[in-house]
């Protein structure tokens, strides 16, 4: 069979401050860089995305595949109105030039905003199928994705992620691309089913290693007969349209099957909406509980700083998490990444050992944050090239640009010019702290830290510093959301908060 691949994935946050232009496409942040044609089947090999997954299932189906464009950038405002046309026309040039196809593969996330286009994926399906109106095509999509009907009515299998930490991309990319496979050789197309759940869901507690996420998931795996694959996408609850939102999938030969997976998948979700929740602090008080619990750790105590969370459009520079070490006095800790690049490159013209006088952060307009003005030691510079192997970023290699250990009393901090989210443990030895070793680590991170920390973890504790993406998303300004929808699980309904 020939099948055209291709990749575009943004997870947009409607309310943060930086959107995602080209420049941030072509670098990749977390991701690797943007690529194109032939070289993309080496470039994604062994990595742990969608795309690197269905490639491993089309060769060992013996497909010819077409390979495009595959690009990503790291969560942020919506996507610029010039990367996204930029990007769209290249992929679809690449699909016209690619001729007569049996189907289309594509790696998207679900969650894209562009400035003029509030459904990303939804527009871009509309102009793929323009140009093959026929022609099946299989997606696979974040488990944060906010699936619309639009994207359900211009595809034929939607597959997402089922674990968060997202360990499974790449394993979802070959089921995707098995579901693909098996529909085709039946000789016509699968039934499908789609369910919109109206709650939004705070991402923390999104964590699919604990209930109900963890029960919830397990039903998109014991599939009853004449149902293929079902998906449950809990939607990322920062993309201020219409389309933002949980929503249930399911395909297969079985119509009647289909139909009541999704239903009996949608009314778990319903029953277990009062059981997302959690405890979260204050930062002072979190440091304190870290502290007393580390002095009796066998293993360091983590500080989860989820507001600022860059994997969710956080700016990765906010400073409250930072001011609460410093003013607790903590020792042995570390933080990490801290987004600065005029930091880092002082530390790097200062040197190893020397004392900078230096602003940190604060930079991005975020209410009840500002500059860190300290005075610190640069403990150790980095080129800022890493080879994330922990289990979520899957063995990518990412450059973060001149970056810098800086220690501010008993706190070392790790300073870098690109952004990417704390989720690998080799982002604190890029600058030689031995993440093991210390007693409190600061992660700007939500839950995709956990794949690798959580094995080296005394205890998790969740922190709510100013930042972007705020634990609770009924605290947002929303404009654009549908009727009826909850802003956080039995809250306050869209439009009629008082």
């Amino acid at each position: 069979m020939k099948v055209a691949f291709a990749g575009f994935l943004h997870e947009s946050n409607s309310f943060a401050s930086a959107p995602a232009d080209l420049p941030a496409f072509q670098q990749g942040g977390g991701y690797i860089p943007m690529t194109r044609g032939a070289a993309l089947r080496e470039a994604i090999r062994g990595v742990n995305l969608g795309m690197a997954g269905a490639f491993d299932f089309a060769e060992k189906a013996g497909w010819q595949v077409v390979p495009i464009l595959w690009t990503g950038a790291i969560p942020s405002a919506p996507v610029t109105r010039d990367a996204y046309e930029a990007i769209a026309a290249e992929i679809l040039q690449g699909l016209r030039d690619a001729g007569p196809l049996d189907a289309i593969y594509l790696d998207l996330h679900g969650a894209m905003v562009a400035e003029h286009h509030p459904d990303g994926e939804g527009e871009l399906l509309a102009r793929i199928r323009q140009i093959h109106p026929e022609v099946p095509i299989s997606i696979s999509l974040d488990l944060h994705g906010n699936i619309t009907p639009q994207m359900f009515d211009l595809s034929d299998i939607m597959v997402g992620f089922r674990t968060y930490p997202h360990i499974d991309m790449a394993e979802t990319g070959w089921r995707a691309a098995e579901a693909l496979d098996q529909m085709l050789r039946s000789g016509k197309l699968w039934a499908k089913a789609m369910r919109a759940v109206d709650y939004l869901i705070p991402i923390s507690w999104q964590y699919t290693n604990m209930q109900p996420a963890q029960g919830l998931y397990q039903m998109t795996r014991d599939l009853p007969a004449g149902v293929a694959t079902a998906s449950l996408f809990m939607g990322f609850p920062a993309s201020d349209f219409d389309g933002c939102g949980p929503a249930v999938f399911a395909y297969g030969p079985d119509a009647a099957a289909v139909e009541a997976h999704a239903d009996a998948i949608a009314g778990a979700l319903l029953a277990h909406e009062p059981d997302f929740a959690g405890q979260a602090f204050d930062p002072e008080d979190a440091v304190r509980v870290a502290m007393r619990l580390a002095a009796e750790a066998r293993q360091p105590v983590i500080i989860a700083d989820t507001q600022d969370n860059p994997g969710a459009g956080g700016s990765s520079d906010t400073t409250g998490m930072l001011r609460a070490l410093v003013a607790c006095d903590a020792q042995d800790a570390a933080l990490g990444n801290f987004h600065d690049p005029e930091a880092a490159k002082a530390a790097h013209a200062a040197g190893v050992g020397a004392q900078i006088e230096v602003a940190l952060g604060g930079r991005s307009g975020i209410a009840g944050d500002a500059p860190f003005l300290t005075r610190a030691t640069v403990a150790a510079l980095s080129d800022g090239k890493v080879h994330a192997t922990g289990p979520y970023y899957g063995g990518t290699h990412i450059d973060m640009g001149p970056s810098a250990a800086l220690q501010i009393g008993g706190t070392r901090v790790v300073v870098t010019s690109h952004i990417a989210q704390m989720a690998d443990r080799n982002f604190y030895r890029m600058v030689g702290i031995e993440p093991e070793a210390q007693k409190i680590l600061v992660n700007k991170s939500s839950v995709h830290f956990r794949a690798d920390f959580e094995p080296i973890a005394e205890t998790i504790l969740v922190a709510t510093a100013p930042g972007a993406m705020p634990l609770c998303p009924s605290s947002l300004p929303w404009t654009s959301l549908r009727p009826g929808m909850r802003l956080r699980p039995l809250g306050p309904v869209f439009g009629q908060q008082k």
